[in-house]
């Protein structure tokens, strides 16, 4: 089959699954209707479905006529708890909770890809797997497949995802560091509450909270090497109740992210010694919670990498691809990755700032020119057969 080809003809089969997932967009862990509707329409394709009673989500399952190797397509399925002001006309109908991270173009994505290759099964030299994933938005939302068996034959997985830092209608499908790592911190400093005439009395917990933020700076500008980017951000600090009331406590939240596993491992002991020791000078204690949440997403698997390259290159011709700068945000695939050594994730471009698509993801004016949704589709069906190919059906 020539998926370019077929995936343009299956366009208007795509745009209009796209338009019904971003009208009906449901945030993380609640995807009940956008996981019905993917599994009628995969059931409608005569795919094998696989659901859960106590999860959202749910997984397809494509036979080819020779046994051989899995290979599995993820796309995310959940939306974010933001108002939309893209002015489209399918704008989604839950008031306060957006497709604004392209998820909605991911699903319908995959099922224009299972279309086709359903279609062409008899080609199919293994099985394939389309993980349509709920939770992504909420750090976790992989775990539940991997966690119960439910992915434990796959050898090899893509991902893949809309990206504004890559032209529209491109791929990027580059080796080695994509996006960082993502860990989380809640931050507690405890302190003595005074009257603010008399500060003698106190332990301050804002002046405390204020030391250990200008301090936790110093662990990416001196305890760091320079050579391994890395990003240590408070983004939320409370307390305080009164003007004139010194404070006995404050919270602060923040992230940290990187790509070395090095640089990950050594990150929380670094901010307890600053924390442990800011406080101790203004005569505070303070708690720290830190959350090792997800890995950084690294394509590692040169030959994987390859394969997707020449799938793109087979569909589009080589101008197709084009590099990016690496991303420190994170991605819920890169724990699959971890998992299943065998992956790789990569970007379709969506930026074209003469067509007005200038938006970043988690914007409420984020939108996308939807041309480019046929060659994710192409995309995601020709890496899948390639890879099945590549191995002549054995199994691994």
């Amino acid at each position: 089959m020539d998926y370019a080809v077929r995936a343009e003809e299956l366009k208007e089969y795509i745009t209009e699954h796209r338009h019904f997932l971003h009208r009906h967009a449901e945030l993380s862990y609640k995807e009940t209707e956008t996981t019905n509707y993917i599994a009628d329409e995969l059931r409608a394709l005569g795919i094998e479905v696989i659901t859960f009673p106590d999860y959202t989500g749910c997984i397809g399952v494509i036979r080819g006529t020779t046994p051989g190797r899995t290979v599995m397509l993820r796309a995310d399925i959940d939306a974010l708890p933001i108002c939309e002001n893209s002015g489209v006309p399918f704008e989604s109908i839950h008031e306060g909770v957006m497709h604004a991270c392209g998820h909605d173009c991911h699903a319908s994505m995959l099922l224009g890809a299972a279309k086709m290759l359903q279609e062409n099964r008899e080609a199919l030299k293994g099985t394939v797997k389309l993980l349509f994933q709920a939770g992504e938005e909420a750090f976790y939302g992989s775990h539940y497949y991997w966690e119960r068996g439910y992915l434990d034959d796959v050898d090899a997985a893509l991902g893949m995802h809309v990206w504004p830092t890559v032209a529209s209608g491109h791929l990027c499908i580059q080796d080695g560091n994509l996006m960082a790592s993502c860990d989380n911190f809640k931050l507690t400093v405890h302190g003595r509450s005074a009257h603010g005439a008399r500060p003698q009395e106190s332990c301050d917990a804002i002046v405390a909270a204020s030391s250990i933020i200008l301090g936790i700076q110093t662990i990416v500008s001196r305890m760091t090497t320079p050579l391994e980017p890395l990003v240590v951000t408070v983004g939320s600090i409370r307390a305080g109740t009164q003007f004139n009331i010194i404070t006995d406590q404050a919270v602060m939240e923040g992230t940290v992210r990187t790509y070395s596993p090095e640089v990950r491992a050594k990150v929380e002991q670094e901010i307890r010694t600053v924390m442990n020791n800011a406080a101790a000078i203004s005569g505070c204690t303070a708690e720290l919670d830190y959350d090792y949440i997800e890995p950084s997403v690294c394509n590692s698997d040169l030959e994987l990498n390859d394969i997707a390259r020449q799938s793109a290159v087979k569909l589009y011709g080589v101008d197709i691809l084009r590099p990016t700068v690496q991303s420190m945000g994170s991605e819920d695939f890169s724990f699959l990755m971890e998992k299943i050594p065998s992956s790789l994730f990569i970007f379709l471009g969506c930026y074209d700032e003469a067509g007005g698509y200038i938006y970043p993801v988690h914007n409420e004016r984020f939108i996308i020119n939807e041309d480019i949704l046929p060659i994710g589709s192409a995309q995601y069906a020709q890496f899948a057969e390639d890879y099945l190919s590549r191995y002549g059906g054995d199994a691994q």
